[in-house]
């Protein structure tokens, strides 16, 4: 199925910029723009606090092709990011003070460059974190000690898990995902993760399954742990949660079950000032697996890159321009402004 993709526009007289819609988003365009709700908070233009995290998506192949993926990745994706550009953003790095360096993918995993890569991260005294998937772990044997490579470089692990129950995770990501999910979550419990004062980190990633938005995290963490710890003797550290953005294969199951219009006015009407002023672009630079600079993995989805005014690559660096840029903005913005907010750190407020 052919994804939804958005291109970018200039307005003329605003300082920021915002992405044409497709012909089929077209049909919910009466709604506010978001521009306007930033108006009124007082935060338009949107722009960066300061770089914090350097989030790098090292390509789009994935052994799995999960039903709501905003990167529409999977196992066909071919886009791969080399070692070349991987040094581009270890130099880019070795400028600043980011202490923080998030990979995702895809799956992270299967970049044949992946460990050097970690391995560089962790020699630059930065923290990593790696977005996994949880199945790659048991999917082929050469990937059985990840984790204790993850341990050895004191790797923060965050793994999505849509349910404590085989049903409804096997419902988003595929058949016999969750028992996967569960052989993978023992073997770095196994490690330590996720254990309390081993210092290593094991955070899971809920995301709804349909068009609503998630519960309290807090509430749902301590369902999860319940769950979890009882069948299956799991044990983790936080539950995140995580709003589905009306992008990539979620727009598609929005369009295809009638439910677009129905959910955009759900994310309006929950719009929150104050998860506004806290949205991850304001501290996050994302990186394409070819090197291009987006304001967050979204935008980066949507071909949606950095501001013109600031450098388009990593190769042209510059901590400087890249803080002082305009954020790019556009509809799906209100998913991560909804409610208590929602961040790849899970819940912003």
């Amino acid at each position: 199925m052919k994804s939804l993709h958005a291109r970018q526009a200039p307005l003329a007289d605003s300082g920021y910029q915002l992405a044409v819609l497709s012909p089929a988003e077209a049909a919910g365009a009466h709604f506010p723009a978001f521009a306007h709700k930033l108006r009124e908070s007082g935060l338009l233009p949107l722009r960066p606090t300061g770089l914090a995290v350097m989030q790098i998506n090292v390509g789009k192949m994935c052994n799995q092709t999960c039903r709501h993926c905003h990167v529409d990745a999977g196992p066909d994706r071919t886009e791969i990011m080399t070692r070349e550009t991987m040094q581009l953003c270890l130099d880019a790095l070795a400028q600043t003070d980011i202490p923080l360096v998030d990979l995702t993918g895809g799956a992270p995993e299967m970049n044949p460059d992946f460990r050097w890569l970690v391995e560089q991260i962790s020699a630059l005294g930065r923290e990593t974190i790696v977005r996994c998937n949880l199945t790659i772990i048991v999917a082929n044997k050469k990937y059985h000690d990840l984790p204790e490579f993850f341990a050895r470089h004191r790797v923060r692990v965050v793994s999505s898990l849509p349910h404590f129950s085989a049903g409804r995770t096997d419902a988003q990501r595929g058949e016999g995902v969750f028992e996967r999910s569960i052989r993978a979550l023992k073997m770095l419990n196994a490690v330590g993760y996720g254990v309390e004062g081993s210092g290593l980190s094991l955070d899971l990633v809920y995301n709804p399954s349909g068009a609503f938005m998630p519960g309290s995290q807090a509430s749902l963490e301590r369902e999860f742990k319940q769950r979890l710890g009882r069948e299956h003797g799991i044990v983790f550290s936080n539950l995140l949660t995580i709003t589905n953005l009306p992008i990539s294969r979620f727009m598609e199951y929005l369009l295809e079950s009638g439910n677009y219009e129905g959910y955009m006015e759900k994310l309006i009407a929950a719009y929150n000032p104050v998860a506004a002023a806290n949205v991850m672009c304001r501290s996050t630079l994302s990186i394409g697996w070819d090197g291009q600079l987006y304001d967050c993995d979204f935008n980066q989805q949507l071909d949606l890159p950095v501001a013109a005014t600031a450098p388009q690559h990593i190769r042209d660096f510059n901590e400087a321009a890249l803080s002082s840029r305009s954020i790019v903005i556009n509809q799906h913005c209100y998913g991560c402004t909804a409610g208590a907010g929602s961040s790849c750190g899970g819940a912003t407020t």
